[in-house]
């Protein structure tokens, strides 16, 4: 993992959740099913690509904060798997929403038993790959997993 750079699926499965993002937010689906396909297109595809440079900066953050905490990790696969986390973590409440809607009661359980998943996931991520105790990779992940929170899950919320 520490000598793996996974940019290439980061990328595209960003890419894919970007695409997707725009549909699990109920008011913006609606804005895109209802619009004129000249305005929808490019609706959805800068969703995408603002996803994947939220994405993208939320994981060189942890990374930041990861070396600041004595870590000694590359940023390359730090990077890459936040962003890989960050989108696969909250595909199922994402899949749930878009048919669901955002405001149903089962779409808001999923979005919290997948974001503590991430959680999990991002501070196992940057403990191996930092060489870090738990507590200091949970405290490098921080940033990202409250703007996962406030970004994403309580968008739908």
């Amino acid at each position: 993992m520490r000598d793996y750079a996974v940019w290439g699926p980061a990328l595209v499965v960003t890419l894919i959740y970007g695409l997707l993002a725009i549909f699990g937010f109920d008011e913006a689906r609606d804005d895109v099913i209802h619009a004129q396909l000249s305005t929808a297109v490019p609706y959805v595809l800068s969703a995408a690509v603002m996803i994947t440079v939220s994405a993208f900066v939320l994981g060189v953050v942890t990374h930041t904060v990861a070396r600041q905490l004595g870590g000694d990790g590359s940023w390359q696969p730090t990077v890459g798997l936040s962003m890989l986390i960050m989108t696969l973590t909250d595909a199922p409440r994402l899949i749930i929403a878009m048919f669901a809607g955002g405001d149903a009661s089962f779409v808001q359980v999923v979005g919290w038993i997948t974001w503590i998943a991430a959680g999990f996931l991002f501070t196992s991520m940057v403990s191996r790959s930092h060489d870090l105790a738990w507590p200091r990779a949970l405290g490098a992940s921080a940033i990202q997993l409250v703007a996962l929170l406030s970004l994403i899950k309580l968008g739908t919320f």
